[in-house]
């Protein structure tokens, strides 16, 4: 399997089930508007205790391919390296990772078909009126639903008839929301403008544990930097990328106490049609930093004491005149 190509995935999760039966199962649940079957991948380790769990969702937009990308090439790395690497088989042991590598896949399919369905964005529910289609998804969640958005059925950020009227949102809804006092850690992987984007996207509004998220976002921007170089931009959606009814809001308004929104390469020169030979690079950084805050996530819960490496460390490289992020550029 080329890792490196863009995929429909059509097969991909019953291989992973196939090579790794140990610690790989298919998760159904959820439907989408054309009936396709919504499925994750639970990855774990036995433990007779009670488990926490990382969340991590892919292609909530269409055009966004290299997200359902990083999301398999997430899986394959811990996958690969969990029997070699002890720090990855204690987090598999303490917690499950519920990936799924396409959310909307309607519309993914759809931006399969042909070149003018490339750049699609939403899911395939038809609109109010019939004469058009589709809802974005990151603006149909209950989390500040209606505001600055558009109700009209044609734009790509219509944000649906009502809060979580899509059955993507509702099957996110359900699954999250019935574990949420398990899950520690809810990533939601898009694509373009290399940021990392926290709680919440209403400018009135700021999550309770803000310092703490900006002092985890900065670190993993600086551990993506490290890889190749490149610059991810952190903050609040007000102050990056404004969006309201996101899943990452929505998350944290459940208690997830670290939600994130992963905005992949690049700034803008491809935009969303991201050359293959890009996969590699973006899913290593990426990679990184999305480890760098499942790991802290894992170790403030498991240690029984507050981590504080994520700021030491993010002040030393400040200090030291390496610091690479600007909270505030765009």
């Amino acid at each position: 399997y080329d890792y490196y190509k863009y995929h429909p995935m059509d097969e991909w999760m019953a291989q992973m089930v196939m090579d790794y039966p140990d610690v790989v199962t298919i998760v159904d649940y959820g439907q989408t508007y054309e009936k396709r079957t919504i499925s994750l991948l639970k990855i774990g380790l036995e433990s007779e205790k009670r488990k926490k769990a990382i969340w991590m969702d892919c292609g909530i937009h269409a055009r966004e391919w290299i997200a359902p990308a990083f999301c398999q090439y997430f899986v394959k790395q811990i996958l690969q390296s969990y029997k070699t690497d002890t720090k990855i088989e204690t987090m598999m042991r303490n917690m499950d990772f519920y990936v799924t590598p396409v959310l909307n896949i309607d519309g993914y399919m759809y931006s399969w078909k042909d070149n003018m369905t490339r750049l699609w964005r939403k899911n395939r529910s038809p609109g109010p009126s019939g004469d058009c289609y589709g809802t974005d998804l990151n603006r149909n969640f209950d989390a500040n639903w209606g505001i600055g958005i558009s109700f009209n059925c044609s734009s790509n950020i219509y944000c649906g008839s009502q809060p979580v009227s899509e059955p993507e949102a509702q099957a996110v809804t359900y699954f999250v929301g019935s574990r949420k006092d398990d899950i520690l850690c809810f990533l939601t992987i898009h694509s373009y403008g290399q940021l990392l984007l926290v709680p919440y996207g209403h400018p009135n509004f700021t999550a309770p544990n803000y310092n703490e998220l900006m002092e985890v976002g900065l670190a993993a921007a600086t551990a993506i930097w490290n890889v190749h170089k490149k610059n991810y931009t952190v903050g609040a959606s007000p102050d990056v990328l404004p969006n309201c009814g996101s899943s990452r809001d929505w998350a944290r308004m459940q208690g997830i106490p670290y939600t994130y929104t992963f905005e992949l390469r690049d700034k803008g020169e491809f935009a969303f049609e991201l050359p293959e030979d890009q996969i590699q690079p973006t899913c290593e950084e990426a990679y990184s930093g999305a480890l760098h805050i499942i790991t802290y996530a894992h170790d403030k819960t498991f240690s029984g004491a507050a981590v504080t490496a994520a700021a030491s460390f993010w002040s030393v490289l400040l200090a030291a005149g390496v610091a690479r992020v600007n909270l505030m550029s765009s």
